[in-house]
């Protein structure tokens, strides 16, 4: 709704001006990959379209706004980022060159776009990497899982794919890197920079990005289009939510699991997942607070644990766009959903201690029991 916090606060930050007094963003702005002849241009995902500009790096196969080398923005700000995706140029010709192992690639984007003074700019950014041994083995030391989850998770909102192709990919992807023995599930192996990543999957299968039960298409647009123009940072936290402790016993807040095990009566919680920045308290300490223990002097400590997780979401609130809501709960609490709807369920059921309040009810399955099924299925012969 317009009348709304979110949205009027969201609204005012776009005409936020800097030092100079000018708008912060760029207008009219155009995007050209320029790559070495071992590369094509497959296509980019995000907040631009394609400008059918065909040069001999150019893939037959589209990804996303494809078909073209040039792109272009209606604005852009300095959050803004594009997902580009390239191929290994195959054939012969006098425009396409052998990937040799060890041997560099490069590409090159050209950004011009107009400043709000009405000043033409231009913005170079070449890079290079080496090209990988046909095993893609050595790919592993170099690779980068949250920038892969979040590229993964834009090629999914791109082509509406369905929880069974991210199952499929990953299944793949640890069959070809992971180090194990046939049809030996404990010999399973996977190499640190690849430990994240079925995580991420996990919780990206349960997402709005994939799930669209319980919210309505208008809110699933607009989930799907914030992923297309956040930096990688912010779309982990939109995959897999951050989620912070208060307690008495440790000073500053801890970043602890997204689970159900960190749900407990005697603890504050913070989680942020970009959309939503939620206050939730335990049994325990809802209680102390229905009872009033906060006004009292003697309580001051309880107090200050109060004010602790409201002061860190103030700053998330003042400084994100666009401005998340802000929920307060606790256990138990109608609006707890927003927390256990995003929490791994590894205790469905309140057996191991928890209480009816901070049990999770769910059909999905935990990540511990995806991950066997996942490495099960990789193992098989």
């Amino acid at each position: 709704s317009f009348s709304m916090s979110v949205f009027k606060e969201s609204f005012r930050k776009m005409f936020d001006c800097d030092a100079a007094g000018y708008l912060q963003v760029g207008f009219n702005a155009k995007i050209e990959a320029f790559t070495s002849k071992e590369l094509k241009v497959s296509g980019a995902i995000g907040a631009l379209s394609a400008l059918s500009k065909k040069k001999p790096n150019v893939a037959e196969v589209e990804v996303g706004e494809g078909g073209t080398c040039q792109w272009i923005a209606g604005s852009l700000d300095k959050k803004t980022t594009v997902a580009f995706f390239f191929e290994i140029a195959a054939g012969s010709g006098p425009n396409i060159a052998v990937a040799t192992p060890g041997e560099q690639g490069y590409l090159q984007f050209q950004t011009t776009y107009f400043h709000p003074s009405g000043r033409k700019r231009l913005r170079v950014t070449t890079v290079s990497h080496q090209f990988a041994s046909a095993n893609m083995m050595n790919i592993t030391a170099g690779f980068d899982q949250e920038a892969a989850a979040v590229l993964t998770a834009r090629y999914v909102v791109a082509k509406g794919e369905k929880q069974e192709w991210v199952d499929t990919m990953l299944i793949r992807l640890v069959k070809k890197f992971a180090e194990y023995s046939r049809d030996d599930p404990s010999s399973f192996r996977l190499a640190p920079e690849l430990a994240l990543f079925p995580q991420f999957m996990y919780h990206l299968r349960r997402s709005n990005f994939v799930q669209t039960f319980g919210t309505s298409p208008d809110e699933t647009a607009y989930y799907r289009t914030i992923i297309m123009r956040e930096n990688t940072l912010n779309s982990i936290v939109m995959i897999q939510p951050a989620l912070l402790k208060y307690s008495f016993d440790e000073g500053p807040p801890q970043p602890v699991p997204l689970d159900t095990c960190s749900l407990k009566g005697d603890l504050i919680l913070l989680m942020d997942n970009f959309f939503h920045v939620v206050i939730w308290r335990g049994e325990q300490i809802q209680s102390w607070y229905d009872s009033g223990f906060q006004d009292r002097e003697e309580y001051a400590h309880f107090r200050h644990l109060l004010q602790a997780p409201a002061a860190d979401a103030k700053q998330i609130l003042a400084d994100r766009f666009p401005v998340p809501k802000f929920i307060q709960t606790n256990a138990g609490g109608s609006q707890a959903r927003f927390v256990t709807s995003k929490v791994n369920p590894s205790n469905g059921n309140a057996s191991l201690g928890q209480t009816d309040a901070t049990a999770v009810i769910t059909d999905d399955v935990s990540l511990k029991a995806f991950m066997e099924h996942l490495i099960k299925l990789a193992v098989k012969s």
